[in-house]
């Protein structure tokens, strides 16, 4: 369940930081059923925070105790290669279900958004909604797991049904 397992989040920190901020809003909101233990907050990074291997160094010890990734798809991501590039290189070779979420609200892979390195990995795709990250959250790494070895380099995401389910 997501709010038992940590969960690593991957976006543009320069335009994309109102998408991560929504999400912890909804985790503090007491109104409002979402929940998830976020990996940036352990280790907080200090003042050497302008070193390069530091930054990565702490970054990657957040990844290892986390259970699942989200990577926010906005403009831009799919051109950052100093972090985030990084972060999904690690978090495939780490073996981590990635939780791709389009802020486009796209419901499927989007071609023109998608970091290269995101393509036909045993991702999921989904839309930028409350409802559906949580249920993601709640179901996709169980799944990834069970299929990750029958439906090597595949693009996944929830059918319509799933979306109508959460009142989407």
């Amino acid at each position: 369940m997501s709010y038992k397992d940590r969960t690593y989040v991957i976006f543009d920190g320069d335009t994309d930081m109102w998408a991560y901020a929504y999400m912890k809003g909804w985790k503090k909101n007491d109104n409002i059923d979402f929940d998830f233990e976020d990996a940036h907050d352990i280790k907080p990074l200090t003042y050497r925070a302008s070193d390069e291997n530091y930054v990565k160094g702490r970054l990657k010890e957040r990844m290892k105790t986390a259970s699942q990734v989200i990577v926010i798809v906005g403009e831009s991501i799919r051109y950052l290669y100093k972090y985030v590039r990084w972060e999904i290189d690690l978090a495939l070779e780490l073996d981590i279900p990635i939780i791709v979420v389009n802020l486009n609200n796209n419901r499927t892979i989007d071609d023109n958004l998608c970091p290269p390195l995101l393509k036909s990995k045993n991702a999921i795709h989904i839309a930028f909604k409350m409802k559906m990250i949580k249920y993601s959250l709640d179901n996709f790494p169980r799944f990834y797991k069970y299929n990750r070895d029958k439906n090597k380099n595949t693009n996944y995401h929830w059918n319509e049904s799933n979306y109508n389910e959460l009142g989407l």
